[in-house]
C-alpha cells in the first residue's frame, strides 16, 4: 500500500485500539484515515483490501520529541559511566568533536531504524555539534530520513559559548553567531515543509543556556518568528544548570528564557524538571511545552518532571527518548513504560494511567511539534500507525491488551505504517539488512573511539 494508492483498506477488528468508537477498526485511503468503524458496525466505505488485526493492539504512530541520533555511537561509553550531567558532557564533548560525516549518516539511520521498530513514526532530533567537518550534518540527516520514509523534525542546534568564554563545550565544537544564523536560515529555506502531512520540518534549537550566548538566543527566536518555525532547547534539567544561570546571567532558568524572548507557544523544552510553582504557572500561561525524558532523567539522576502541575498550568507534555548515550536506547514503546512508572513515583498509581502515557507519546508529542495532522486515530489525520502483537512469553496471562502492552513491557512493533505506507512488517523494516546496518554502525563507533584516543 502506498500513499498514491487511493484504494480503501480496512484494518479490521484489532485486539485493542487507542481510539474512541473504532472497536471494529479503521479504514484508510491513501495516506489518511478515512473512517472509524464503531462496535457492531461495518465500514460505510467500499473496501478494496482487508488487514486482519484481530491479534494486534493498534496505536497511533508514536512521536519522539527529543533525541540526539549521533549518540548511538557512544552508548555505555567507559569514560562517561556513573556521572551526572555536567561531568558526563565534558567527558563526551571531546569524543563527539571527532565525528565524521559518514558517522552522522549511519548513526542517524540506526537511531531512526530503532525508533521505527518500536512503533515510532515521527522523530525530532536535536543536533548541535558542528565542528568544521560536520557543517552539513542536518543535510545528511534529511537524506537518511527520506531513505527510511519516516517523518522528522530536525532541529538545527548550536553551541557558541565555549570554555574560554565561560561555557561548557570545548572551542572545537562551537561556531560563531553569524555562522549559526546563516545556516539556520539556509536549512529552513531548503527543507522546511509547513504543509499538511509534511515529512520533513526544521526547528531552531540552541543547545542550552550553558553553551550559547544571550545574543544567539535572542536572534534565534527572532528568526524562528520570521519563518514561523518552532524553538527547542534543553532547560532546567539539573540543579547545576540552575546554578550556572544564576551565576552567569543572575537569573533563574525561566526568567532567562523570558529575557531572551523564548516564553511563547512556539517553544518546547527538553526535560523541564527544576521549576518552582511560579515558574510552572508562567510556562503554562505562555503555552511552552515540555518533553519528558524519563530514562535519561533516571540514568543521569537529574530528577522527575512535574508533569501534572505543568499540564494543569497549561503546558503540553510529550515524550522523548533523549540521546542514546544517556538512555542508552531509542525505544519509544519502552519509554512510555518508563514515563508511566517514573511519574507514578511522584503522583501515585491512580493518577498516571497507561492511557495518559499513550496520550503523552501521541497527541501530546504531536502538539509539542506544532502538528495537528498526526498523533491520533481520527478521520482526516495521517495514516501513521503502530501494531503490536502479544505473542511473546512476557504477555502470557494478560487480560487488558492495551494495558498489557506497557505493563508487560513491549519492546517491538509487529507492523508500522507511515503516511499509508507499511514500513515494518513482521517486526522487520522493509528492504533493510539490519545485520549490515549494525556492522557499519559498530565499525563507525570503533573508529570514533580510535580517533578520540589519538
Amino acid at each position: 500500500m502506498t500513499s498514491n494508492n487511493q484504494s480503501t483498506v480496512w484494518i479490521k477488528r484489532p485486539l485493542a485500539i487507542f481510539a474512541e468508537n473504532a472497536e471494529e477498526g479503521i479504514v484508510l485511503q491513501g495516506q489518511k484515515i478515512l473512517e472509524l468503524v464503531p462496535l457492531g458496525q461495518s465500514p460505510k466505505s467500499q473496501i478494496d483490501e482487508i488487514y486482519d488485526a484481530s491479534d494486534s493492539v493498534l496505536l497511533p504512530g508514536l512521536i519522539n520529541t527529543h533525541h540526539h541520533f549521533y549518540q548511538t555511537l557512544t552508548r555505555a561509553y567507559p569514560e562517561a559511566l556513573n556521572k551526572e550531567l555536567f561531568p558526563w558532557l565534558k567527558s563526551l564533548y571531546k569524543v563527539w568533536a571527532n565525528i565524521q560525516p559518514e558517522m552522522i549518516a549511519v548513526s542517524t539511520e540506526l537511531a531512526l531504524s530503532e525508533l521505527l521498530l518500536s512503533g515510532c513514526t515521527t522523530a525530532s532530533d536535536h543536533h548541535y555539534l558542528f565542528p568544521s567537518q560536520l557543517e552539513s550534518a542536518i543535510d545528511i540527516q534529511v537524506e537518511e530520513a527520506k531513505k527510511l520514509g519516516m517523518r522528522v523534525v530536525l532541529t538545527r542546534g548550536s553551541m557558541s559559548l565555549g570554555e574560554k568564554d565561560g561555557g561548557l563545550p570545548p572551542q572545537s565544537v562551537v561556531q560563531t553567531k553569524e555562522q549559526i544564523l546563516f545556516d539556520s536560515e539556509r536549512l529552513i529555506k531548503t527543507y522546511h515543509d509547513s504543509s499538511e502531512g509534511a515529512m520533513t520540518q526544521i526547528a531552531l534549537a540552541p543547545c542550552s543556556p550553558f553553551s550559547v550566548t544571550t545574543e544567539l538566543m535572542i536572534e534565534t527566536a527572532q528568526l524562528a518568528k520570521q519563518y514561523d518555525v518552532r524553538l527547542h532547547t534543553h532547560l532546567a534539567e539539573t540543579i547545576d544548570e540552575e546554578n550556572f544561570c544564576l551565576e552567569k546571567f543572575e537569573l533563574r532558568t525561566v526568567d532567562y528564557l523570558e529575557s531572551v524572548g523564548w516564553l511563547s507557544d512556539r517553544t518546547w523544552l527538553a526535560h523541564g524538571i527544576h521549576f518552582n510553582k511560579e515558574e510552572i504557572q508562567k510556562l503554562g500561561q505562555a503555552g511552552v511545552g515540555i518533553c519528558h525524558c524519563p530514562s535519561s532523567n533516571m540514568m543521569l539522576a537529574s530528577g522527575i518532571c512535574h508533569s501534572l502541575e505543568l499540564e494543569d498550568a497549561g503546558s503540553t507534555i510529550g515524550l522523548g527518548v533523549d540521546g542514546s548515550a544517556s538512555n542508552d536506547g531509542s525505544n519509544m514503546i519502552a519509554e512510555l513504560r518508563q514515563a508511566m512508572y517514573l511519574q507514578r513515583l511522584r503522583y501515585g498509581a491512580s493518577k498516571i494511567t497507561h492511557q495518559k502515557a499513550y496520550h503523552w507519546a501521541t497527541k501530546g508529542s504531536a502538539a509539542l511539534l506544532g502538528r495537528d495532522d498526526i498523533g491520533e486515530i481520527v478521520v482526516g489525520k495521517q495514516a501513521d500507525l503502530a501494531l503490536f502483537k502479544l505473542d511473546e512469553i512476557r504477555f502470557s496471562g494478560s487480560h487488558d491488551a492495551l494495558a498489557a502492552l506497557l505493563l508487560c513491557g513491549a519492546q517491538k512493533a509487529d507492523r508500522v505504517m507511515v503516511a499509508g505506507n507499511w514500513k515494518v512488517i513482521d517486526g522487520r523494516i522493509i528492504g533493510q539488512d539490519s545485520s549490515e546496518l549494525m556492522s557499519r554502525h559498530s565499525d563507525a563507533a570503533k573508529q570514533l573511539r580510535q580517533l578520540s584516543s589519538l
